[in-house]
């Protein structure tokens, strides 16, 4: 396992500078200038300046050299710096947006904890109802509850988050006046006033998103149970007098989860890469919107470093998934 691991590691590191290379030149294509927001009184020679400090005006290949280094190089040494209190990354110049002036890693980290809180807790939730309803739907298939089901998670699939984020807007809000329609960024949770307001804020994003990952989960679960429970070995299990608890629990939950994982573990780099609709129908101030802002903004350093770490974590996360078919099925090789 652990040589497996080491050699996907390696050989996810060309994989990795081939999605950079090829979204960067993406980028490259796109129209704008990063100076059109500069004011028109700056003198021509300052702005000359100015885009010579972005590293505006150079071959492609030389901006992507110098994104690479920055980001593959100097950010960890400023992470490095900031654990240890070293000063490794003095005088070196990071990645910055050209619509903050600011280095981009510092506005990510300072965006992340508003898109955990909702986009995290959201999906956590959606999997701790997911994957019970998907078992007992299948387990009592063609049954009232299995019907339901069925009909929620059609419901989920086709309403879209810009359509039930207003509709939840207009009846918790606005008709019954009981949560707040827009999310304070700028709450700090440091007493149980503060918590409630929280937790009070947050149940409409919440509630949209878990329903969308709720009816995907869902469907996958309940699939991959009843192609488990028509297999030869449960009706041994059977036979041999196991309870129907051990059966469906132990044995046919086990082999269910192995393409249920794939999906979990895939859908976990969104989390860290926002809702970009929902974000913004209930301004949170998260990394979808981050995102949507930079791509109005052609704000090309931002899009290309969100857009690289996505791409880091799904490759990691793929292993991840990878690895642990190997602990809930031990047929699976990694010779």
């Amino acid at each position: 396992m652990l040589t497996y691991a080491t050699r996907r590691l390696i050989l996810s590191i060309p994989t990795l500078l081939f999605i950079s290379f090829v979204i960067f030149m993406l980028l490259q294509l796109a129209p704008g200038d990063p100076m059109a927001q500069v004011p028109l009184t700056v003198p021509p020679e300052v702005k000359e300046k100015m885009r010579q400090a972005l590293g505006v005006g150079e071959p492609a290949l030389v901006q992507y050299w110098k994104w690479l280094v920055q980001v593959a190089w100097i950010e960890p040494q400023v992470f490095i710096d900031y654990l240890f209190g070293t000063n490794l990354s003095e005088g070196k110049l990071r990645v910055i947006s050209w619509q903050t002036r600011s280095p981009v890693m510092d506005i990510v980290i300072q965006r992340i904890p508003q898109t955990l809180w909702v986009v995290g807790i959201a999906y956590i939730v959606a999997i701790l109802i997911a994957l019970p309803i998907g078992i007992y739907s299948a387990y009592r298939q063609y049954s009232v509850f299995d019907q339901a089901g069925t009909f929620v998670t059609m419901i989920g699939f086709s309403v879209p988050p810009f359509f039930t984020g207003p509709l939840l807007i207009v009846i918790f809000s606005v008709q019954l006046g009981w949560l707040p329609s827009i999310y304070d960024t700028t709450l700090v949770v440091n007493d149980w006033d503060s918590f409630k307001a929280q937790m009070m804020q947050m149940v409409m994003p919440v509630m949209v998103l878990a329903l969308q990952i709720t009816a995907q989960l869902s469907r996958y679960m309940r699939a991959s149970m009843l192609d488990n429970l028509n297999q030869d070995y449960v009706r041994t299990a059977r036979a041999k007098g196991l309870s129907e608890m051990v059966v469906v629990i132990v044995h046919v939950l086990r082999n269910s989860m192995i393409p249920v994982v794939t999906v979990i573990a895939l859908g976990i780099p969104s989390i860290f890469g926002g809702a970009i609709i929902t974000e913004n129908v209930f301004k949170v101030n998260g990394i979808g919107q981050l995102l949507i802002t930079a791509l109005f903004a052609n704000d090309l350093p931002m899009v290309m470093t969100l857009t690289f770490i996505f791409a880091v974590l799904i490759v990691l996360f793929n292993l991840i998934a990878d690895i642990l078919y190997g602990v809930l099925d031990p047929r699976i090789r990694y010779d």
